[in-house]
């Protein structure tokens, strides 16, 4: 008999798990947590704890509202009250501030966008189609033009999780030190070729997508001091010629934006550009099969909803690939996505 199931019939009372349940499907925390970032209570907090009247003060919060908040994070780890009323950072809080190595105090901004698109996420799953487009009347990246200041708080998430993206793939990845140069394909303003150009010192690297897209990446690149070991090709992946004879390239969460017909056309002009000893780097979350919990997992949903794609299965890549000239050499874990490796097909 299932562990799970009573003599009666009835489920067996496990209270641990309806615990678990109720801490996964609250949303208190992550909007608390989202909120204590727009305030960047974190970056107040660096030289050591501060009473909450000090706190509050710097971070131009209500003093009661913000003492409740943070013993509410604090009994999850995050913040810790070092004395009654006296905060202070903990390990789990470290990344919220601004100055961290892979901050993440920009990666979880309250968007009301996306906040409305969620509470209709039963429409999502009804339909199958986006409830952000259903509730809004338009697609998500006409929404951001219309709405600045969301997409403002909108790039800096992207850079937030660029950051921690190119940490993860510079160690998960062995064979950076036999890639002299890189094609960036679909590279937006160029913050993740940076991470890996201002790490890897030997390699060159070409940044490639829409002009009006990298219109921003030569100020970045002179601030970085990259300008001379960076170009910037701007065009279309779909209709202009991709950038040649590089040793790699790289689709970094571009090939799951798109529908198969699409895809296959983008992997063939990349192809098309590639020599025989070229390889291909995708990284991108990847839809396995079985209870794992993975990353990727959740950004299939938020796609899902947002109408932005979807993340295939090692299978569909294959299949993906294979028509377009490739075959996967590799597929290597990381702690956000896997990194696909493929060569062209003999």
């Amino acid at each position: 008999m299932p562990d799970d199931v009573s003599t009666a019939g009835r489920p067996h009372i496990d209270i641990a798990s309806v615990q678990r349940l109720a801490e996964l499907a609250d949303y208190v925390v992550p909007f608390a947590i989202r909120a204590i970032c727009t305030l960047g209570v974190a970056d107040h907090l660096v030289d050591g704890p501060l009473p909450i009247p000090d706190l509050a003060k710097r971070s131009n919060a209500e003093p009661q509202a913000l003492l409740r908040v943070l013993r509410a994070l604090a009994g999850k780890g995050i913040f810790t009250e070092t004395e009654p009323g006296v905060f202070g950072l903990t390990p789990l809080a470290q990344p919220l501030r601004s100055d961290h190595p892979v901050s993440l105090r920009e990666a979880y901004p309250l968007l009301v966008g996306d906040l409305q698109a969620w509470a209709r996420f039963d429409y999502t799953l009804r339909t199958g189609r986006s409830s952000f487009e259903y509730v809004h009347g338009m697609g998500y990246w006409e929404y951001m033009v219309e709405h600045p200041e969301e997409s403002k708080r909108f790039d800096g998430s992207q850079a937030a999780g660029t950051r921690v993206e190119v940490r993860t793939v510079l160690s998960a990845y062995d064979s950076w030190a036999g890639l002299n140069s890189v094609v960036d394909v679909g590279g937006g303003n160029g913050m993740f070729l940076i991470g890996l150009l201002s790490r890897l010192r030997h390699m060159r690297g070409t940044l490639f997508d829409q002009p009006h897209v990298v219109a921003n990446a030569h100020g970045l690149l002179r601030e970085a001091g990259l300008t001379d070991r960076c170009t910037v090709v701007g065009g279309s992946f779909f209709d202009d010629d991709v950038p040649s004879g590089a040793d790699a390239y790289l689709l970094k969460r571009v090939l799951w934006s798109w529908a198969d017909d699409r895809a296959h056309l983008l992997l063939s002009r990349v192809r098309e550009a590639m020599r025989e000893d070229s390889r291909l780097l995708i990284h991108e979350p990847v839809s396995f099969p079985g209870d794992s919990d993975e990353v990727g997992k959740a950004y299939d949903l938020i796609l899902l909803t947002m109408g932005g794609g979807c993340a295939r299965t090692e299978e569909e890549l294959h299949a993906l690939l294979g028509g377009a000239g490739f075959r996967i050499s590799r597929v290597i874990p990381t702690p956000m996505f896997p990194l696909v490796e493929a060569v062209p097909a003999t």
